[in-house]
């Protein structure tokens, strides 16, 4: 089986390991820009030797964005700001990539240090937020607009755009954000979606606005570059998505041109009980893995070397993606490789500071289009 360290090709994308920096809010934008905060955030994770690094959620809408401190990428003049953050990424060895997002019914919130729940006028937000059927998440949040059918076209369409902006900017990898009760999960879990139409109802009707976006996306974006899409696998509740309907959501998405799961769970009712321990979510990655014949991302409290090696060599997920651990330690992969004995490449402005025995060459290639990417 392969190991944490073992390169891994996916279209015409090859990651040097199975290290991924997931995607985290970092509520400092300003009208969706990323800055010089985004370019250190995400910059020094490449340094560090994170095989892939995504942004946050970066929204297609301005009113998409889940706070109206975060990215976005719904204007053509976003392309020329995450021009610097791509080539940076590239030229330290890693690949970049860009989580694609509509907040939905989620929309519009406070950032996390000045509360919980809808952002007033005055603090920069916006009304109204929309969703597949009027159910605020909670009390402190908007009741959202029911998106009609051709607003809902308009938002495959916003996607599609975005994804080939993402593109000119040098994006190598598109994830589509579809967890954490924003609106693409707000179709898929019966929980928000009330709908008595072609999008509500059944699971095909809960599904389709997922396909349409993961058809519409694939449809511009290059045959030779990934395409994820990350999922909530349950809503932890009875009356919510399941793991029976994730694994079937997964065997429909991969002959759309889906590559990869990234298995995540919850967000889309407040106050649901997790069982949350060490790598808790790592089950429904391996289930995916197994039933749908998909790869599939691991995420969720992996905190150790160890624990991610021990994830990838027992066939349990293709990838781990790293959050917390990578905030607290940078250098995550650099040190995990250490401890497990292997190689990886450590940039050569560091070669002072490591270890007596780490090789000291340049970083791995990344393919055919990442080294196009890198020039």
């Amino acid at each position: 089986m392969p190991h944490l360290f073992e390169e891994l090709k996916i279209r015409g994308v090859w990651l040097p390991h199975r290290i991924v920096v997931s995607p985290m809010c970092q509520y400092s934008s300003v009208d969706g820009y990323p800055n010089d905060w985004h370019l250190v955030h995400l910059g020094s994770r490449a340094v560090g030797g994170a095989a892939l690094v995504f942004t946050e959620a970066t929204a297609v809408t301005a009113d998409g964005r889940i706070s109206p401190q975060d990215l976005g990428i719904y204007s053509d003049d976003h392309i020329e700001a995450f021009a610097p953050i791509t080539r940076f990424i590239h030229q330290h060895g890693s690949v970049s990539g860009i989580q694609l997002a509509h907040a939905g019914r989620k929309a519009s919130t406070l950032v996390p240090w000045e509360g919980v729940g809808n952002a007033p006028p005055s603090k920069g937000g916006w009304s109204p937020v929309v969703g597949p059927s009027p159910i605020a998440f909670d009390e402190s949040y908007q009741t959202p607009h029911d998106l009609s059918v051709e607003e809902i076209r308009g938002t495959v369409q916003a996607f599609a755009q975005a994804a080939l902006r993402a593109l000119e900017a040098g994006f190598m990898v598109v994830e589509i954000h579809a967890a954490h009760g924003y609106l693409l999960q707000g179709f898929l879990s019966p929980i928000s979606n009330h709908r008595t139409d072609r999008y509500g109802g059944s699971f095909d009707n809960r599904i389709r606005l997922l396909c349409e976006v993961a058809s519409a996306i694939r449809a511009v974006w290059p045959e030779r570059r990934p395409l994820f899409v990350r999922i909530s696998c349950t809503d932890w509740r009875d009356d919510g998505w399941t793991m029976d309907e994730s694994v079937e959501l997964a065997r429909r998405l991969q002959p759309l041109g889906v590559d990869l799961i990234d298995c995540s769970s919850s967000g889309n009712a407040p106050n649901v009980k997790m069982p949350l321990a060490s790598g808790y979510q790592t089950p429904f990655a391996a289930r995916i893995r197994k039933e749908a014949g998909i790869a599939t991302g691991a995420v969720g409290l992996i905190t150790s070397a160890a624990q991610a090696d021990h994830i990838v060599m027992t066939g349990q997920a293709d990838v781990v993606l790293l959050a917390r651990e990578m905030l607290r330690d940078p250098y995550f992969p650099l040190r995990a490789a250490r401890e497990l004995g292997r190689e990886i490449s450590w940039p050569k402005q560091y070669m002072r500071s490591a270890p007596p025995n780490s090789p000291r060459r340049q970083p791995a290639e990344l393919g055919e289009l990442g080294r196009e990417a890198a020039q």
